[in-house]
Formats: C-alpha cells, structure tokens, sequence
C-alpha cells in the first residue's frame, strides 16, 4: 500500500468495526470487520451503546453473569463435564416417576419436531440430563455436542444455554445460535421450558435443541404445553391417594393442561395446589392457598367433598370459589382404591376419557335404552351383545374416538352375569409403556426400583369375577400381548417380582379406533392375540351417521342440564347440529352441549347459542360437505396446526417460503397441512 496512506477504524452500530482507509489522489475506502463473538459478549455486556436492539434481557443477564459472576470465557474449549455412571443412575432413580412420565411426552412431542432435526432432552434442577429423544442419525450428532445423559448443561460449566439458562430464568426460553456464551455452542437453537413439583419448587427442564439456522416459533409453544402437561400428570401421581378438584372457568378445558388442580384430605384442608390452580382463583401463589380448608377456598363443604367423590360424580358440575364469587366447573377425583372399581367409575381414569359414560343407560326399560334411540346398527348392536352377554365370549368394539365404546362395553358388563362383579377399565394408551406392565399385571413389594414396598395389585386380579375393559388395545406394547395372551389362555396371572401364578376368572371386552388386521399385516399386533380377543367384533358408528340423532342430542342436552327447568332445542339449531361433521363424536358433542348451556340466555337453545368455532364455520361444511378424517388429536398437535395455520396466513399462503421459515422441506410441510385438514381458503 502507498506510503502516505493512513488507516482509521471505528465502530458502528452492531458492534461492527468499520477500516477506513484515507490514501492521497485515491478514494476512501472502507472494510467492515465482523467482530468475533468474544468481543461481541464483551462488548454487549460493557458497552450498553453497542448493543443489538434483538438482544433480549433474558440473554444480557445471562451472559453478565457468566463474565461476571462465574468467570466464564466465550472462547472457552473446556470438554462438556459428564457425571460417572452411577451417579447419573441414583439421579435417575430419585426421579423414576418425572422420568417415566416424561418419557411419554417426550416421544409425543419427538413426533411433532421429528423432521425438523431437533432432539428432545430432560434436565434435573442441577442441569444435568437425564434422557435424550431423536433418531438414531441425530443423535450421532446431538451427542456430539454433549446433549446426552449424564451431560451438566448448567450455566457454570456450559454458559448461556436453553436448559441452564431456563434454570435461572425458571420460564420457558429460547436461545438461539450466537445468543450462547460459548461459541463452540453458537450453531445450536434450544427453546426450553421449566417443570415445577407439587410445592412450586423447579424440578426439572424440557428442552428442545438442534443445529437448525431457524428458531422455529412453535417449537417454544409445544415444549411449554409438554412440560405442563408433565407437571400436570406429576401432581396427580403424587396425590393419588388424596381426593382431587379438577376444575376450569369452561367445562371442555377440566381435564386439559390449562386445568387448575386442588388436593385436599379428608377434613378438606387443602395440602397442594398446580400452577394454574392459584393463578384462576386469584391468588398471588400457591402458598396462599395451601392449609386452607376448602370452605375458605370453595362453596363447597369437606363433607360435599367426600360425598361427590364417593358417588363417583365424574362429570363436570358448576361450583363457585369464595373469593370473588366466580363460577368453575369441576370434577372430584377420590383417593385411588377408595371407590369400588364398577361403582361409579374407575378413579384411575381421567375424568374427560369416561365422560361418554354419561351417556349409558340411564332411563328405565333395560340395560341399553340410553344407547340406542332408534340407529339401526345400535340396536343391532345391542341385541348381539344381549346374546353373547353370559357366554364368556370376547368382544372386540371397533370406532372412531368419541362414539361411545366405553358406554358400550360397560353396559355390556351389567347385560351379563358379572353385573356386581368389577368393571375395571385400563386405557393402553394413556399409560405410560413403562409403567403398563405393573399397572396390568401388580407386582410384589420390592419387585423394582421405586415400588411401593406394599406391593400393588394389578388390574387383571382387580377384575377378578368381573370384566377387564382393555381400551386403545392397539397401543399395547408386543412384549406385553404376548403375556396377555398367555393369561387369557391359561386364565392365571403372576406378578411382576412374583413366582406363583394367581388364577383368575374374567370377561375381557377390547376397544380399539384402529385397523387391527392392518396392524397384524405391518408387524404391531400379534395375530394369535388379535384373533383371541375378536370372538365377537361389534362395529359402533360414528355420530355423523346415525339415524337417531334428533333423539339423541337432546338426549345429551338433559343429561347435560344441571338446572330444574328443561331445556329443548330449536329445529334450525337442530338441522344445523345434524349436518356437522363431528370428528370428535358423542364426546365432542357433549363438550359442545355443555358449553351451550353455560352460556345460553334462555331455556331454548338456537343457532345464537353455537361456540364460536362453529358459527364461523363454512356453510358448505355445516352443510355435510366432505370433511378430512386427519385432524389434530392432541394438545400439542392442536398448538402445532394453528401455528402453521398463522405462519401460513402471515406468509399469504406461500408454502416455500413458510416451509424455509420453518426449516421443513415442502413436502413435510404438505404432508403436515394435509395431517391436520390445512386447506387454502378461497
């Protein structure tokens, strides 16, 4: 370079550094020098003018304390710090129960996520991981990085990161590429999200993470629904043994992961409460609810307590709290074992599974008049099941979800012989597969790590002389049909840690919404079990296509009426309720009933009356036009199709480029729009 010319560098908004070079007779020209992500910390944590405007205060407070608290270096190439073996195994096993929980939710949310590239991954409070979640060709690279068990990803060893900094935080967060302290961590994006026991004390972190270039928006919603859905079951896990309030301002959200829970003991003094709980009833927090009888928190007495619980009273009812004289709808839940298994339900199950159970027989002339108001296939059904009824013979009920096969299989129960004998209903898809094979079959105290040293009972022998309704039977693990099919043929059951088989007499009645002989084809249902339980298949329509459905919506409205005065339906109302498509069922039916009469002015309902949702409806669908079966199951596939549905909108229906900010393939993005019924609106 000429030797008169002089350099001159200064530093611009961005922290970006700006070489520029004054030579006589030349032009001034100028370098921008792209600072390293060191002194971009540095500088970010010191120079409060050279901040970026995208830089959240989660993440400045993160990295001054790791400058200046912990006297960490950005450029630090320290190894990842492991716990040894057995370590990791007594951290483990202190959290038996988070962990056989989570692991249900993680492998639900890995679904939602999978093509995306990101691994799901489970923290203690100390930061150390506990389980890991992705596929085999991710996992290569996840564990590269140190996202594997027995990893600390707190702040003092790994910086500013999604599980330690959520920690600190104690709320859901995302840190996205350079927003991490180190820079060997900066090509990672994690959005974590905290879980909280009983007492509100942070026990655990959920997290997402992978080395995409985009911080995808839902990611951060479906790991904050997860990890409440996990302290959700957590809190009922551990007060099983105690009576339960389950409750919310709108009926179909008892049961959700928006519900707000209460437990309390027998004299109604309160012992814990969930994070919602405190946060719908109006108090600052949960110790303020704690040690208060319920009288104080409720218009409802320990003795109602008791008596709703005991009369198995599963149904949402409305109860106002003290305070500001708010109305909820809430279910009691009683202590495990306190209610006799066929009385008025299993309090093992949650309360929005057997809501269809309602609908069972409940007016005089016969077991099953509350089934059939006039469907042919109904009455079909039910005069086949009459036959059968004493003749030891299994059932097998195949329908979509929400049509009543729970209802059908208990009257089936009391059509036979066993009708005083137990009604025990086990869902195989809503427990965890860790834990199914104790529920189903006991076990002996001391049979394994964490077991009750009393032992427990499982449900075979709870059904003993009576009837075992094995629900979602589809989802049963391989390695458990295969002991199944053992009890059935040789009618003895052993428990797990056990040696001496227990003879057993039980009806078995299976339910499943899925093609068993398609399952039997693909490898996931043993034929020889398949063909065990399918001694007589009953088929139960779907609500769309029944013929009684004048009859039976209003059927639903009474039972669904909890005030003296009757309520009927208008006749537009009811042809507009007839053309819905009702993806959901008797279920979803029910749900909308009693959100309508909740809402109604009057005793007559009409199209007025009609959630939201479905007023707004397109009429070509209210209207019976073709309806896509897919749709969104669950809580976190709901929350994944309205954000590709906002995402979409947002983006003016351009798929490439939601598909690029999404960091999906187009294809997965069509694949996904046409899962959940995602239709360009015209």
């Amino acid at each position: 370079m000429h030797a008169d010319t002089r350099h001159e560098r200064v530093t611009v908004p961005g922290n970006r550094r700006v070489q520029i070079n004054h030579s006589r007779g030349s032009a001034i020209t100028a370098e921008v020098q792209e600072p390293s992500h060191n002194e971009w910390v540095w500088t970010a944590v010191h120079q409060p003018w050279s901040r970026p405007p995208s830089l959240t205060k989660e993440v400045l407070r993160s990295w001054t304390r790791c400058l200046d608290e912990l006297g960490l270096d950005p450029g630090s190439r320290h190894e990842t710090v492991y716990l040894a073996d057995p370590e990791l195994r007594a951290r483990q096993e202190r959290l038996q129960t988070l962990l056989e929980i989570s692991k249900v939710e993680m492998n639900n949310l890995y679904q939602q996520v999978a093509a995306s590239g990101y691994a799901i991954i489970l923290s203690d409070a100390e930061g150390v991981v506990l389980h890991q979640v992705s596929d085999p060709e991710l996992s290569r690279t996840v564990c590269s990085r140190g996202l594997r068990p027995g990893a600390v990803w707190s702040e003092r060893f790994e910086g500013t990161n999604g599980i330690g900094t959520c920690l600190f935080e104690q709320k859901p967060i995302v840190i996205h590429r350079s927003e991490h302290f180190l820079t060997r961590n900066i090509e990672l994006t994690c959005s974590a999200a905290p879980i909280f026991d009983s007492q509100g004390q942070l026990m655990a972190v959920l997290d997402i993470s992978g080395c995409s270039t985009m911080a995808q928006q839902h990611s951060q919603v479906l790991v904050h629904m997860a990890s409440q859905m996990i302290e959700n079951r957590v809190f009922l896990n551990s007060f099983r043994d105690h009576y339960l309030i389950r409750f919310h301002s709108r009926p179909e959200f008892v049961s959700t992961l928006g519900e707000g829970i209460l437990t309390f003991d027998e004299d109604g003094k309160c012992l814990a409460v969930n994070g919602s709980a405190h946060f719908q009833l109006g108090y600052e927090s949960r110790a303020d609810l704690v040690g208060r009888n319920i009288e104080e928190v409720l218009h409802l007495s320990s003795e109602e307590l008791v008596d709703r619980a005991l009369q198995g009273m599963l149904r949402t009812q409305p109860v106002h709290e003290r305070q500001h004289g708010k109305r909820f709808f809430a279910v009691v839940q009683p202590p495990e074992g306190s209610v006799r298994i066929g009385g008025g339900g299993d309090p093992g199950r949650r309360p929005r599974d057997i809501q269809s159970k309602d609908s069972g027989p409940s007016e005089p002339g016969g077991e099953g008049t509350g089934l059939d108001f006039g469907d042919t296939r109904m009455a079909r059904n039910l005069a086949l099941l009459r036959k059968v009824a004493d003749r030891d013979i299994p059932v097998l009920l195949n329908g979509e979800t929400g049509t009543g096969k729970g209802v059908l299989a208990e009257t089936f129960h009391k059509l036979s012989h066993r009708a005083e004998e137990p009604f025990v209903a086990v869902s195989c898809a809503a427990i965890p597969e860790e834990l199914i094979e104790s529920e189903l079959f006991g076990y002996k105290p001391g049979a394994f790590t964490g077991a009750s040293r009393h032992g427990q009972q499982g449900r075979i022998l709870q059904a003993n002389g009576g009837t075992l309704f094995l629900d979602e039977i589809g989802d049963m693990p391989l390695n458990l049909q295969v002991r199944l099919l053992r009890v059935l043929e040789e009618r003895e059951v052993v428990p797990l840690g056990g040696d001496s088989p227990v003879t057993v007499d039980i009806q078995i009645v299976s339910a499943t919404h899925q093609d068993l002989e398609e399952l039997v084809a693909q490898g996931g249902f043993r034929e020889d079990l398949y063909y065990r339980l399918k001694g007589v298949q009953v088929l139960v329509p779907p609500l769309r296509e029944r013929e009684d459905k004048d009859a039976l919506f209003q059927h639903l409205v009474e039972e669904e009426n909890t005030e003296d005065v009757p309520v009927t339906l208008d006749a537009e109302l009811l042809e507009v309720l007839k053309n819905e498509p009702w993806p959901g069922n008797i279920r979803q039916a029910r749900n909308t009933f009693r959100t309508m009469l909740a809402l109604r002015e009057s005793d007559r309902l009409t199209t007025a009356d009609l959630p939201p949702e479905m007023l707004s409806r397109p009429k070509a669908v209210q209207q019976g036009a073709e309806v896509p079966d897919a749709g969104p199951r669950g809580a976190l596939e709901m929350a994944e199709r309205e954000t590709l549905q906002r995402m979409l909108d947002e983006n003016h229906w351009n798929v490439s480029a939601t598909a690029e900010q999404l960091n999906l393939s187009r294809n997965t993005l069509y694949r996904k729009m046409k899962q959940y019924g995602i239709k360009r609106p015209k």
